[in-house]
């Protein structure tokens, strides 16, 4: 038996499984809706058919307090027979404990043991149905005296009648809440889901043009001051079109980088090629043509090398998480600015710093303040020193800042020095490819932490790293 119901559930499953949400969301609200309305049209049957049998009860008990009073000391015999017609009173007998003291005729009613025990006072009195003459009829035993009983009795064909026209109506009606379910099913899974139509609609077509611009219309706000009333659905559209934005956002920064990447390299590469041409007609050049045409030519090479390194550390999203672990800043630090000594000898670097210890990539982390030296080496005037400081943070964390005293940053170029390619004026006759700070902005937030660029105190740039 457990092994057949399994089997169902198996076959049941992938059924439900192939309707479409619309189909299975109507039929779980008619579903519900018609139970709840076959559970109240019981319900309501056992209340009017309880009612009806409780007035006639309540007649019955009437009828036989009226017998009595008419009758305070009759001995076993029928007190009145005419209850076979629906005007006639309660038939009514009165029927002694002892079988022995039975009047000669017969009794109208049906008399059974217990009977006898509720005139011997042995049970408490009941109601029965019984059929009389042809009719249902309701009868009820109680005592009447000492070592007698009552039995009166009324046709309930009227109580019949009215349990089977309640019934009728009852069914009427609970049929009729199921069409009205299956009706508000339909409404509520066609209304309820029509955001998730727009939405797939949007998502297929996006799948077919590939192109994230188009979003899901939202119904309108509100007016203003009153409180928002966003449903599941709504939110869920909403989130839907800032996903849209964020990948509309990515694929343009994408085509951007694209763009501009192969802008960047069409003139080293351009450059390349001459160098390379040249040297290939090298019988035609002095020994000095070639040996300048050679020094450009591995000039350019490291050039378009380093800017490729740099397009690849770009495209890492994030960090794998295998690779991080407790990483000390200070030594790391000083091993940054003694190669940026060597560097660019000419550039002092005064280092300050303090034990810091912080989760991450070393060899990112390298990359990163690599970057920023080299940065702040390149704009400062030879003597000038680049001011290096590590410091921990009351709170947590650490703070490193990086300054040079070269001409600065202009306001204008302040919001645009971490984007990719970007120089300002000051900087295009400088060697670079513009991406040394767009990629250490990438590996600080790649490392939780936050890089800003301000303009310093007395001139120079200022970058701040904060853990």
């Amino acid at each position: 038996m457990s092994g057949g119901g399994r089997g169902r559930r198996r076959l049941g499953a992938p059924w439900r499984r192939r309707r479409p949400l619309r189909t299975r969301l109507a039929l779980a609200v008619t579903a519900a809706v018609a139970l709840v309305a076959v559970g109240v049209c019981t319900a309501a049957f056992f209340v009017v058919r309880g009612a009806l049998y409780e007035q006639l009860n309540l007649s019955l008990t009437q009828s036989a307090r009226l017998a009595a009073q008419r009758n305070p000391d009759s001995g076993p015999d029928t007190l009145a027979g005419e209850c076979r017609f629906l005007a006639a009173p309660a038939c009514a007998e009165v029927v002694p404990a002892d079988p022995a003291k039975d009047p000669a005729a017969p009794y109208l009613l049906p008399v059974d043991a217990t009977t006898r025990a509720v005139a011997a006072g042995r049970h408490a009195p009941f109601y029965t149905d019984i059929v009389h003459a042809g009719h249902p009829t309701r009868m009820l035993t109680t005592d009447y005296a000492k070592g007698r009983a009552l039995q009166v009795a009324l046709r309930a064909d009227t109580v019949e009648d009215g349990i089977g026209e309640a019934a009728w109506w009852l069914a009427l009606i609970g049929a009729g809440g199921v069409l009205v379910a299956a009706g508000l099913g339909y409404w509520v899974s066609r209304t309820g889901l029509a955001p998730v139509t727009r939405l797939t609609a949007t998502a297929e077509r996006i799948a077919a043009t590939r192109d994230p611009r188009h979003r899901i219309e939202l119904p309108p706000p509100g007016p203003p001051g009153s409180p928002a009333r966003e449903d599941e659905i709504t939110r869920l559209a909403g989130s839907f079109n800032t996903m849209l934005g964020e990948l509309e956002q990515s694929v343009t920064a994408q085509r951007r980088l694209v763009a501009d990447a192969s802008h960047e390299l069409r003139t080293p590469l351009t450059a390349l090629r001459t160098n390379a041409e040249l040297l290939a007609r090298g019988e035609r050049l002095t020994p000095e043509q070639r040996e300048r045409a050679s020094l450009a030519l591995g000039r350019q090479l490291r050039e378009v090398t380093g800017l490729v390194n740099d397009l690849i550390e770009l495209a890492r999203d994030e960090e794998p998480q295998p690779l991080v672990e407790q990483v000390r800043l200070a030594p790391l630090v000083e091993h940054c600015a003694e190669a940026a000594r060597a560097h660019r000898p000419a550039v002092p670097v005064h280092v300050r710093v303090a034990e810091v210890v912080v989760p991450g990539v070393p060899a990112r982390l390298t990359r990163l303040v690599s970057n920023l030296l080299d940065n702040a080496a390149k704009f400062s005037p030879a003597g000038a020193p680049v001011e290096v400081e590590l410091v921990a943070r009351a709170g947590g964390g650490a703070e490193l800042t990086v300054r040079d005293h070269g001409p600065g940053i202009a306001a204008e170029d302040l919001p645009y020095v971490f984007d990719r390619f970007y120089r300002a004026g000051a900087a295009r006759a400088l060697p670079g490819s513009g991406l040394g700070l767009a990629m250490a902005r990438q590996i600080a937030r790649a490392h939780a932490a936050e890089l800003v660029a301000e303009a310093a105190p007395g001139g120079g740039a200022l970058f701040r790293l904060t853990f």
